[in-house]
């Protein structure tokens, strides 16, 4: 899977895509990331991409001509058969791990950066496919939201993880939360790892962690298990 972000800040996306899976991912030819300057598509000597809003009022919006330039040039030099504009604003959908997995079928994302107060409404109704938020929150711009979805999708990509098991069973995998996790040392200040996870008894373990996921979830989010209830993005264990 490819994904091209346009950003106005490409510097901050040096650090969380250069380590862990995604980087690894990347090595194995599975994903791959290119970080494109916004101000290299504007047209003025002082490479200005934003300006004051019509109508008044505070705060700078980012110019449609530089981000539709940014967008057709991605696609002159990278075509691509399957691809999807995305614009990460507050006003976009919920993402999701359903979400995940709708987007994880296209061949490349191309996803843009909105910041200051905003983006000029035609980008939103006339470049971009849809709009995604990863929350209700006030970010300072779509960086940290585009850093999620490389993330996300990342760990969808068949090989990514090392098996696809191990993408099944992760939080929002499946319904509910994951079950409990543990590690050396089976007594640790005379906190006991739970016996059956050490009595090579594999049905007996599954079961186990079938059941203690399911409590983890109608004690921290009920709303889960009712029947047709979304999936809630969340936080992700790496595995």
């Amino acid at each position: 899977m490819e994904f091209d972000i346009i950003t106005a800040f490409p510097d901050m996306f040096a650090g969380p895509l250069s380590h862990s899976i995604v980087k690894r991912a990347g090595e194995k030819g599975l994903v791959r990331v290119r970080v494109h300057d916004l101000r290299e598509y504007a047209t003025d000597r002082h490479r200005k991409i934003d300006d004051v809003p019509y109508g008044g009022g505070g705060g700078m919006v980012l110019m449609p001509g530089p981000l539709f330039a940014a967008v057709e040039a991605i696609r002159e030099h990278h075509p691509s058969e399957s691809s999807r504009i995305v614009l990460l604003c507050p006003q976009g959908t919920r993402y999701d791990q359903e979400q995940a997995r709708r987007l994880s079928g296209f061949g490349r994302l191309i996803l843009i950066c909105g910041h200051y107060e905003g983006v000029d409404e035609r980008v939103r109704e006339h470049l971009a496919d849809e709009s995604i938020s990863i929350g209700d929150y006030v970010l300072t711009g779509g960086e940290i939201p585009a850093m999620v979805l490389v993330d996300s999708l990342t760990r969808l990509q068949p090989g990514a993880l090392g098996g696809e098991e191990a993408a099944r069973r992760d939080s929002f995998g499946e319904t509910g939360f994951d079950f409990p996790h543990y590690t050396r040392p089976a007594d640790f200040r005379g906190l006991q790892v739970p016996e059956v996870l050490l009595s090579g008894h594999h049905e007996l373990i599954a079961a186990w962690r079938k059941t203690r996921a399911l409590e983890s979830t109608a004690r921290k989010r009920p709303d889960l298990l009712k029947p047709g209830a979304p999936r809630k993005a969340g936080a992700i264990q790496e595995h």
